[in-house]
C-alpha cells in the first residue's frame, strides 16, 4: 500500500490535520518540545489519522471537527506508546531508541501526559460533538488501560486462552481502530447504518493489525524492536495459542511452564520458537488474521462505492501483508 498517495488523495486535509497535531505539542517547558521534536521526527505512518480522514470522506464530508478527530486519535496512539515503553523497558521503537532509554522513565511517563491531555484538549475543540466525542475516547483509554492491565496478570499465569487472548488484543488494540472510525463516521454526519459499518469495520480492522503484529513477532521482521520481544515479556499471543492447539496436556503445561521461566532461562525463548515453527503456529494465526481481514472488507458493503472506500479496502488488506 503507498501511503504517499493516499496522502495525496487527501490532499488540503491530510495538510490540515498535520498542522492540528504539531501545533498540539507546542509547550513552554523546553525539554518537552525537545521531546516532542524528536518524536514528530521520528513518526511512523501515521496511520491512524489517515483511517480516520478515509472514513470521514467515505462517509461524504471530511469537516473541522473529523480533522480534529484525526488529530487527537494520532496524540492518543503516541500518549500509550510513551507509557507502554516503560511498563516494557523497551529501548528502542520505530529503529530509534525510545524517550525512556534517553531521558528516563519519569521523562517518557510525563511526556506521555502531556500527549494524552493534548489529544483531550483537541478534541474539546470539537464545535458540535465535544462531549460524545470525548465521552467515546476517554472509555477507549479505560479499554487501553484495562487490556495492559489483564495482560501483565496472564504474563504472570501464563494461561492465558484463546477467549483471554482475544478479548485481551480488542482492548489493547482494536478498541482505538473502533473508536477512531466511529468518531470519525458522526463527524461527518453519517447516518446510523453507516457510523455503525465502520465500526464494525475499526474493530475487525484493529484485530487484524494486532494479529498482525504478534505474528511478525515470531516471523522475523524488522518493527524496531528485537524479535521474540512477546515472549520475553511474558506474552503467550496467537500464533503460540495456535500451535499448543491439539497437543496433549501434558506438553502443553510444559510449554506453558517454559515460556512463565524465559526470565531466568533465556534458552527457552529459542525452544518456544522452535515448537512455534514446528506447529505451523503462525501459519494458523494468519488463517485467523485472514477471516478478519475479510469481515472488515465485508463491514463496508452499506457504503457506497468512492476512492475512500477503496482506499479503506486495500488498508485492510494491508493489515494483512504488511512486513513491518
Amino acid at each position: 500500500m503507498d501511503f504517499a498517495q493516499v496522502q495525496t488523495f487527501l490532499a488540503d486535509d491530510w495538510i490540515s490535520v498535520q498542522d492540528l497535531f504539531k501545533g498540539a505539542l507546542y509547550s513552554d517547558a523546553t525539554l518537552m518540545n525537545e521531546t516532542n521534536t524528536y518524536l514528530v521526527s521520528n513518526e511512523g505512518k501515521m496511520l491512524r489519522p489517515m483511517l480516520s480522514l478515509l472514513v470521514s470522506k467515505a462517509c461524504g464530508n471530511v469537516t473541522d471537527e473529523s480533522k480534529r478527530v484525526a488529530a487527537a486519535s494520532e496524540l492518543l496512539h503516541n500518549a500509550t506508546l510513551l507509557h507502554d515503553d516503560v511498563l516494557d523497558q523497551s529501548s528502542r521503537r520505530r529503529g530509534v531508541p525510545t524517550v525512556m532509554s534517553m531521558l528516563g522513565s519519569k521523562a517518557s511517563v510525563l511526556a506521555g501526559d502531556f500527549w494524552l491531555v493534548m489529544a483531550v484538549d483537541t478534541i474539546l475543540g470539537c464545535r458540535r460533538y465535544s462531549k460524545t466525542l470525548l465521552g467515546m475516547f476517554s472509555h477507549t483509554v479505560k479499554d487501553l488501560v484495562d487490556g495492559e492491565m489483564f495482560q501483565m496478570e496472564k504474563a504472570e499465569s501464563a494461561d492465558t486462552t484463546r477467549m483471554d487472548y482475544e478479548d485481551m488484543i480488542y482492548l489493547k488494540t482494536a478498541t482505538l481502530f473502533e473508536t477512531i472510525c466511529c468518531a470519525a463516521a458522526i463527524t461527518a454526519g453519517a447516518p446510523r447504518k453507516v457510523e455503525n459499518a465502520v465500526r464494525e469495520y475499526g474493530r475487525n480492522l484493529g484485530m487484524a493489525f494486532q494479529i498482525k503484529d504478534d505474528i511478525l513477532d515470531y516471523d522475523g521482521a524488522d518493527l524496531g524492536k528485537p524479535v521474540g520481544t512477546d515472549l520475553r515479556e511474558g506474552k503467550i499471543t496467537l500464533p503460540l495459542l495456535e500451535a499448543l492447539d491439539g497437543v496433549e496436556p501434558k506438553r502443553q503445561a510444559e510449554v506453558r511452564r517454559m515460556v512463565k521461566e524465559i526470565p531466568e532461562k533465556e534458552g527457552n525463548v529459542a525452544k518456544v520458537e522452535v515448537f512455534v515453527k514446528d506447529r505451523n503456529g503462525t501459519a494458523r494465526a494468519a488463517v485467523t488474521l485472514q477471516d478478519y481481514v475479510n469481515r472488515a472488507k465485508e463491514s463496508l458493503e452499506p457504503l457506497d462505492w468512492s476512492p475512500a472506500k477503496d482506499w479503506l479496502l486495500k488498508l485492510a488488506d494491508y493489515c494483512a501483508y504488511r512486513t513491518i
